[in-house]
């Protein structure tokens, strides 16, 4: 009967590069399964959660003893070293969109993929298609929308950088995609541009500048084209990260009443 021992690191190759060491077995002899390939937490919708490692052992025979880690509780087992050489095997079957080709559809790639990544989310949630000239919409009905919008719609937007990334991942051309939640997006579209109007009045009627804070790049660029073709103020967004303010600015010739 074959014996199983699980390591983890921070991604696959350190976890494997452990299991090597602290097995004393070469890289080209070791046999192991990946169990996950670990996670840095993009945009907050996971957590950081390191890579780990199944490895498959000869049949004991001659005795070989295998410290573990400081983490794993310590192990005396007689294992055999043989002395065949065994391919690494990665079973990466789990992972979203590893069976599928460059030149698969990219609509029903992106709906497994999307689907997938939802059900480990919420459940009773339903992906409807919509195909645009320069970009493919998925639209999400059902399950738990505020989970999936998360706060200040960061949740929505790792949901569709994880899917983009699945549908272009060896694609030659870039495929635009859009994913949206119960409508949500347009209403937020609608309420920053009423936002952005508001502001910028407020802009030009005291003559001092006016921030909108915490806002992704897509939020910004709302609020941007929102008040471009207004001659009497500019927008600059300021600070450093994913979330930034947004500022606007009275320009300096506008005058700051308009009877």
């Amino acid at each position: 009967m074959s014996h199983c021992m699980e390591f983890e690191d921070k991604n696959v190759e350190m976890a494997v590069k452990k299991a090597c060491e602290e097995l004393n077995i070469p890289r080209e002899k070791l046999k192991h399964d990946v169990i996950s390939y670990g996670s840095t937490g993009i945009f907050g919708l996971v957590g950081t959660k390191k890579a780990r490692i199944r490895v498959t052992l000869p049949e004991p025979t001659p005795k070989v003893i295998f410290e573990t880690s400081n983490k794993e509780q310590q192990n005396e087992n007689s294992y055999e070293q043989t002395a065949e050489s065994v391919d690494s095997q990665i079973e990466i079957s789990h992972d979203v969109g590893a069976d599928h080709g460059v030149d698969d559809d990219p609509k029903e790639l992106g709906r497994e993929a999307l689907q997938k990544i939802i059900d480990l989310i919420t459940t009773d949630a339903t992906i409807s298609i919509e195909e645009h000239s320069n970009r493919i919409v998925f639209n999400v009905r059902g399950g738990n929308s505020a989970v999936l919008i998360g706060k200040r719609g960061q949740t929505l937007e790792a949901i569709q950088y994880l899917a983009e990334k699945i549908v272009n991942k060896n694609r030659k051309g870039r495929v635009g995609i859009h994913i949206d939640v119960e409508g949500y997006l347009e209403k937020r579209r609608m309420n920053l541009q009423r936002l952005a109007v508001r502001m910028a009045e407020k802009v030009k009627s005291t003559g001092k500048p006016a921030a909108i804070g915490q806002m992704n790049a897509h939020d910004r660029r709302i609020v941007h084209i929102a008040l471009r073709d207004d001659n009497m103020v500019r927008t600059q967004s300021k600070g450093e990260g994913f979330l930034k303010k947004l500022v606007i600015f009275p320009k300096k010739n506008s005058s700051r009443k308009q009877k």
